[in-house]
């Protein structure tokens, strides 16, 4: 390996260590969720709406899920759709439009916790209303440091009934679950390398996709769960290599001497957005899947881009902007005039391609999760860590 080689694969482990390492704690206690609602931005208008007659924790979470979709409550005479139910003892409600007088939905929901039949209502008054699929019965995995060491861990996406997903007692990074699967492909240092593996988490089985020497990191799946894209330095430099999800048929999809970073697929699983150096700078670029050229995609406004994700219905890109602090930003999928939407890093799409995930730091660099309604600009905390910080989220789809 010549000395240039070797300068970038330790600086890219030392930048890696550096942004696993950072923590503030030890110990990890879950609470309930406290909900933190930015004021409206200069996004596109919230919808308002009333909500009545539910009490406690249904209507705890119907508030949250509501708002997370781009809703605001208002007074019901001020409101464009009214919302009225109960939970006593289930969870039933109905949705009418009250400029239309229309009736738009009547449900009732007999079975599972309050909790989950009001994440239930939720989406079924969003589908009523937006005529778009809900999220809120959907999972989330993150990574959570404990100072030398760190875990991933999965939850609702509102941050509830969390649980441990790998017991390593060492540095893990960067889950991504195998979409419509109950599986995470992810960064560990168990075995004392960055090697990825991928985990069923009903079983808890454990297999290696990739334990070459060097760096073996960022493991992003395909959209139909068969192939994996992931950075591997075995040739020296940091480059994106794809192959089956167990890890055969190896192939090389970039050969540069600068360091590549971040791969995310194309929902059709035809192109690869990553980030590679350009002339000392982060840029976006994507490659086929398969090899072929590489293309650098415009980003107007903003520098040095890196994490990535392509949004399901194909349209947009997220991505992380470092300009003083980190920003999340959004592309067209070809590329074009960057749109900053708030401070943030490491953005994941929900399935709506709507709603996207992402880290926040506080002031003394304490990290924590956070929802973005993107047409809105409006913001919730997912607040359930009293201790620990959170990073590194991924939406299953």
């Amino acid at each position: 390996m010549n000395n240039k080689f070797s300068i970038q694969l330790l600086s890219q482990i030392g930048f890696l260590l550096g942004l696993l390492l950072t923590s503030n704690s030890s110990t990890t206690t879950w609470a309930a969720t406290a909900i933190d609602i930015d004021k409206e931005t200069d996004g596109k208008p919230l919808i308002p709406i009333s909500l009545s007659g539910f009490t406690g924790e249904p209507d705890q979470v119907l508030r949250f899920d509501l708002e997370v979709a781009g809703f605001k409550f208002v007074a019901p005479e001020q409101a464009q759709f009214n919302v009225t139910g109960s939970n006593n003892p289930n969870v039933q409600g109905q949705v009418t439009d009250r400029i239309s007088k229309a009736s738009l939905l009547s449900v009732g929901y007999t079975t599972a916790s309050p909790r989950t039949q009001a994440h239930a209502l939720a989406d079924a008054i969003v589908l009523a209303i937006t005529k778009t699929k809900g999220i809120a019965q959907t999972k989330i995995a993150f990574k959570i440091d404990f100072g030398k060491t760190s875990e991933i861990y999965v939850a609702d996406y509102d941050g509830h009934n969390p649980h441990a997903a790998t017991e390593d007692g060492s540095i893990v990074a960067a889950p991504c679950w195998v979409p419509g699967r109950q599986m995470l492909c992810y960064t560990s240092y168990k075995l004392g390398n960055p090697d990825i593996y991928s985990q069923d988490l009903p079983s808890g089985t454990r297999k290696i996709v990739a334990r070459y020497s060097g760096l073996n990191t960022s493991a992003a799946v395909s959209p139909d769960g068969t192939r994996v894209a992931m950075i591997l330095s075995k040739g020296g430099s940091p480059d994106v290599y794809v192959a089956n999800l167990d890890g055969s048929n190896l192939k090389q999809l970039t050969r540069t001497r600068e360091d590549e970073s971040s791969p995310c697929w194309s929902p059709d699983g035809k192109m690869i957005c990553f980030v590679s150096r350009v002339n000392g700078s982060r840029a976006l670029c994507r490659v086929g899947a398969d090899g072929g050229e590489i293309r650098r995609l415009r980003a107007d406004g903003v520098s040095n881009p890196s994490e990535p994700d392509w949004s399901p219905d194909g349209k947009t890109i997220v991505f992380t902007a470092q300009m003083g602090g980190f920003e999340i930003c959004t592309i067209p999928a070809d590329g074009g005039t960057a749109s900053l939407l708030v401070s943030g890093e490491d953005p994941s799409w929900a399935a709506n391609s709507r709603t996207v995930i992402f880290t926040k730091r506080s002031k003394n660099s304490r990290r924590s999760l956070s929802l973005l309604d993107v047409p809105t600009k409006h913001v919730k905390d997912i607040s359930t860590l009293v201790s620990g910080s959170c990073s590194q989220p991924s939406w299953a789809k």
